[in-house]
């Protein structure tokens, strides 16, 4: 009986340490959607010197539960301010990948005014 409890102390200690919590996943992320939302911020204003500030962070969990899983992303408010403009972005991570998504919010109401 010895190694049967051996290993699942192990399989225990294994999924605590390999398991990140959600401000961990914020946190690793967040450099990564800086540069995402200062990119498009800098082309957006034509502004080589811009500078990014995080303003809000989120973890949202998958729409779908279940056995097939849903898509977990990082969400982040990005303001980025140079050249005497600024403009805010939601940048969103898909969590298990390296790639972050800048959206203006305000690009989806520009053609009902």
């Amino acid at each position: 009986m010895r190694g049967p409890w051996r290993l699942a102390f192990f399989g225990a200690a294994l999924l605590a340490t390999g398991c990140a919590t959600q401000q961990q996943v914020l946190t690793q992320k967040q450099d990564g959607a800086v540069q995402t939302a200062l990119q498009r911020g800098r082309f957006d204003l034509n502004c080589p010197s811009a500078t990014a500030t995080v303003l809000s962070s989120d973890y949202i969990q998958p729409v779908v539960q279940g056995p097939w899983g849903g898509i977990e992303r990082a969400e982040y408010t990005v303001g980025v301010a140079g050249c005497n403009q600024r403009v805010t972005y939601v940048v969103l991570c898909q969590i298990g990948t390296d790639t972050c998504f800048a959206a203006h919010p305000q690009d989806r109401f520009q053609g009902q005014q």
